[in-house]
């Protein structure tokens, strides 16, 4: 751990020689003073210098200096009841200039910048104050549900991102030359779950990138995105898969509304989630029904749902169930993956998760039967000689099992209620972007 003194440190430090360092956060040049606000991710100081012939050296420093600037500065933390930041200022004896600014392209402190300029200079934009607050936001939501699943004895998989083949039918990806062998970058670590399951593991879970070569360019969807999944054995009942994804959110919203709340509310203008409602269930066929009889709406996508019927079902979610999700249950066969469990009724043991009228779930039972799963490759259209070593998983004795996988940015989305899910990565990878670093 380094020396640094950070900014939300300094009442530690009054009427002591301190050594601070930061960007340079506003510089004032008047006729007998100078004044720099030095900043870091934690919160800034003034530093007050007065022009007379014992600051000489600084006064031409100062002089040197441009906004983002960066440096290191010696001096003495007094305490200043009309210094309007916190009511300190720091009085130096010395100042290291570690790097000199440019002029910035932008300036990441106005609001009205195009979202495509901000993401242009990306590494001037993620110096706001309030992109800083979103990342330790995410940081601490992530790091809770990684508690929950390690309190629960789960085992956390670090699964390749380079694979044989495709983990979801029909969906495009991105291909790639792996020593002459063809390969792909992983949408998904669906498969190495499932083969933990065949390994006894019982209960995983993984944090980690999904890469989805889709031509999306919508608010919520990305090309690398960050999923938080789960698989667990001896379950044979969706609903048991819920219950868990309904304790382990609610353990991650109760675990941040406690540390953040206050930001989130004051920083974000957002809503904290309502962790205290039970999540409601329906049936894929009662959500259409519902949007029709109740808001006189019917989507032509006939098999799952469009955009603004999830924005109609996370309205009904919150009318009538004072709740922020909503878990919507069997979708038909046609829409999902051909290894989710069917019912009697052609029907999958699949469930969506909402969240404030935006999926950010799908989870399933598994089908762990070697021979309808095989059947159910074939139903799809697919070739099992393409997914040989898959199947193969299935062959020796497999338990069933079930899980899900859950969208963090869009997540950080909702919960933040940002309107693009560009905002909630560190840098976002679309089909609208060309790649720069």
């Amino acid at each position: 751990m380094n020396n640094k003194i950070y900014m939300n440190e300094l009442n530690k430090y009054k009427d002591k020689k301190i050594t601070v360092s930061g960007f340079v956060d506003n510089i004032k040049d008047l006729k007998y003073v100078q004044f720099l606000i030095l900043r870091d991710h934690t919160g800034k100081v003034q530093v007050t210098i007065e022009k007379n012939d014992n600051n000489k050296e600084l006064n031409e420093t100062v002089k040197t200096l441009s906004l983002d600037s960066t440096v290191n500065i010696e001096g003495v933390l007094n305490e200043a009841p009309n210094v309007k930041l916190n009511g300190m200022e720091i009085i130096p004896t010395k100042i290291n200039v570690t790097s000199i600014a440019e002029e910035l392209p932008l300036n990441y402190k106005e609001k009205n910048i195009s979202r495509s300029v901000r993401h242009d200079y990306r590494n001037l934009d993620l110096r706001s104050e309030k992109n800083y607050k979103l990342f330790q936001i995410e940081t601490y939501f992530e790091n809770a549900l990684r508690q929950y699943c390690i309190k629960n004895d789960f085992i956390e998989l670090h699964s390749p991102k380079i694979t044989a083949k495709a983990a979801e039918s029909g969906s495009e990806v991105f291909k790639i030359d792996f020593f002459g062998q063809e390969a792909a970058l992983a949408q998904s670590p669906q498969f190495y779950k499932q083969m933990a399951m065949a390994s006894g593991f019982d209960k995983v879970f993984e944090i980690g990138p999904a890469f989805r070569a889709e031509k999306s360019n919508t608010s919520y969807h990305a090309s690398e995105i960050n999923m938080c999944d789960v698989e667990i054995s001896w379950i044979e009942n969706i609903s048991k898969i819920e219950d868990f994804e309904e304790e382990f959110l609610k353990y991650g919203f109760e675990k941040l509304n406690s540390k953040y709340g206050n930001m989130i509310k004051n920083d974000f203008n957002s809503k904290l989630v309502n962790i205290d409602a039970t999540i409601p269930r329906i049936t894929f066929f009662e959500a259409k029904q519902i949007l029709k009889n109740r808001y006189n709406y019917v989507g032509e996508r006939k098999t799952d749902f469009d955009r603004k019927e999830e924005l109609l079902l996370g309205k009904y979610a919150l009318e009538c169930f004072k709740s922020d999700f909503i878990f919507i249950e069997g979708f038909p066969f046609e829409s999902r993956a051909f290894y989710q469990q069917v019912d009697e009724n052609g029907n999958t043991k699949s469930y969506d998760l909402l969240y404030r009228g935006l999926e950010i779930t799908t989870g399933a039972l598994r089908e762990h039967n070697y021979d309808k799963l095989l059947n159910q490759v074939l139903e799809k259209g697919i070739n099992p000689d393409e997914l040989k070593a898959y199947l193969e998983l299935f062959k020796y004795g497999c338990p069933p099992h079930g899980g899900y996988g859950l969208g963090l940015s869009r997540v950080l989305m909702k919960t933040l209620e940002i309107d693009n899910i560009m905002d909630t990565n560190f840098i976002y990878r679309g089909p609208s972007r060309k790649l720069k670093l």
